[in-house]
């Protein structure tokens, strides 16, 4: 606590004012600090990236999901069908049109050879335009 002498009494009066001096100082110093180190901190790989002139790939009113389940049975939509008939129920589902795009979502647990010949079995069928579905995961995961 900081003492003040008044003009008229001999006491000394009590100041409470904070002095920010020093906590102004200190901030500068950190600022300097991290404006040097920022730079340090980052790493810095030039790549010299292709540019795209390619549109965003509109989507399917009617997506056509294919699921890899964990026990390795497969599901076309939201029906669960054999291997020997995937081929068919997926024809139907999409009246036979190959240029539809097929949705391959798959559990983690599935082997990636498995999740392979799935593949595999929709590009024999004809379908070009295979995609995996996945989760968005959470920034710094």
């Amino acid at each position: 606590m900081a003492g003040r002498i008044s003009e008229g009494s001999g006491d000394l009066d009590e100041n409470s004012e904070i002095n920010v001096t020093p906590f102004i100082d200190v901030m500068l110093v950190l600022l300097i600090i991290f404006m040097v180190a920022a730079p340090l901190a980052t790493v810095d790989m030039k790549v010299d990236l292709p540019q795209s002139v390619a549109r965003p790939t509109p989507r399917d009113d009617k997506p056509v999901f294919v699921t890899l389940k964990a026990d390795l049975s497969l599901a076309v939509g939201n029906e669960e069908t054999a291997r020997e008939t995937f081929v068919s129920e997926l024809k139907r589902i999409t009246n036979g049109n190959t240029e539809t795009r097929v949705l391959l979502r798959a559990d983690k647990l599935v082997d990636y050879g498995e999740l392979m010949t799935v593949m595999n079995l929709i590009k024999n069928a004809g379908y070009g335009k295979i995609a995996l579905v996945g989760l968005e995961a959470a920034p710094g995961r």
